[in-house]
């Protein structure tokens, strides 16, 4: 962005309840549960729901040891929908009654020899092709930018009231989006609020409106920011029929939402059912974790790092930063320092990381990166800062 001019910029964020976010967290559950019976398995996991359906489909490469039966694909899918919140028979997908349908294979093993080191470079090179984006910007305590960030917060705390049953009413599917006023490069209000919840029939709308804005995004945005801020509340009037009975969910439809909000630019792959391997996922963490210790420094107040592979090739064909003129030494200085510092092979970010040792499924909601409290978000560490202090 711009660091002189005056602009208003949104991004939305979307609940566990939404139906892309429902197949994200299937997914990822089903990789958690091959990589705890053998954690070089390869996983490429794709899910579907509709009304009162689920398809689990995609490709599987494991040991003996690491199989799973279609039975226990099954309950593990309904096990996340009853943590989501799928419980009512009465909105068109719950946990008890919903169809599911298993249709996993073993991965190609033309893909897989460039991978395990069996190809042409015999070495373990990347599982695609690809570029992948990482950002940090200093505008928030995670070095997120604003907009997505509260945008996140609000249906986190949104989803807790509804699981505290301090909102009886809610219902799981739920979306938000936050509009930040912009002067001169730097956040100075919140100009919009817009939240759109799933809800029982019998609720009022301004009961509805009144407790959301109150106890839930007040709760959670500075009141310093809170200046004739407009609240879009429901602004269909009505929300009843939501989830995947309101629209079919898929895998991987929400990568804005899971990375930055629009704000810093995203290299087109999804992250969810993907085990580290694919460095659609590790990669996009390996540069928020790189792009992240470079603000932590003080060096530069914003930074995007992209990089590239080719399949089968273990170091990136290129990398990049911009630090968009807030650097206090040059980008290619510090792109020399990244090369010096960091291990960018998929094995290199793997250990690094440990992308073998962590659970994936709380990263399929509310946001891959900016998360505090989460150990397991290796990438969120700045313990590589000084690295780059001058």
């Amino acid at each position: 962005m711009n660091q002189e001019r005056d602009f208003v910029f949104t991004s939305e964020s979307v609940s566990e309840g939404h139906p892309d976010k429902v197949c994200d967290q299937i997914s990822d559950a089903i990789l958690d549960s091959y990589l705890a019976l053998d954690n070089t398995t390869r996983v490429a996991c794709e899910s579907l729901t509709t009304t009162n359906h689920v398809t689990v489909a995609g490709e599987i490469s494991t040991s003996s040891k690491g199989s799973i039966s279609k039975d226990k694909i099954e309950e593990i899918t309904r096990s996340v929908m009853k943590d989501i919140g799928y419980v009512h028979d009465d909105i068109g997908f719950d946990y008890k009654n919903a169809q599911v349908n298993v249709l996993l294979h073993e991965q190609s093993q033309d893909i897989a020899q460039g991978v395990i080191g069996e190809g042409l470079h015999k070495e373990e090179g990347a599982g695609d092709q690809g570029m992948m984006f990482g950002f940090a910007i200093n505008e928030t305590e995670a070095l997120m930018p604003m907009p997505i960030y509260y945008s996140h917060k609000i249906l986190e705390n949104l989803t807790a009231l509804r699981k505290t049953n301090k909102m009886p009413f809610l219902r799981p599917d739920a979306k938000s989006q936050v509009t930040v006023r912009y002067e001169k490069g730097k956040p100075v209000g919140i100009q919009t609020v817009v939240v759109s919840t799933q809800h029982t029939p019998d609720v009022e709308h301004k009961k509805l409106s009144e407790q959301v804005i109150e106890d839930c995004v007040k709760k959670v945005l500075p009141a310093s920011l809170l200046q004739n801020t407009q609240y879009f509340i429901n602004p269909t009037g009505r929300f009843v029929i939501g989830g995947p009975h309101g629209d079919c969910g898929l895998t991987g439809r929400k990568i804005i939402v899971d990375t930055y909000g629009g704000y810093g630019r995203h290299g087109g792959g999804a992250f969810s059912g993907k085990d580290p391997s694919k460095v659609d996922r590790s990669a996009a963490y390996m540069m928020r974790y790189v792009a992240k210790n470079v603000v932590a420094s003080g060096i530069a107040s914003q930074c995007e790092i992209q990089v590239a592979y080719a399949i089968g090739v273990a170091k990136p064909v290129s990398l990049v930063v911009n630090t968009f003129g807030t650097g206090k030494i040059g980008d290619e200085k510090i792109e020399k320092l990244i090369f010096d510092n960091f291990d960018l092979t998929p094995r290199g970010i793997r250990e690094a990381l440990n992308l073998r040792g962590i659970k994936y499924r709380p990263t399929a909601a509310y946001g891959h990166f900016g998360r505090e409290g989460q150990d397991s978000f290796t990438w969120e560490k700045t313990d590589k800062a000084n690295v780059f202090k001058v």
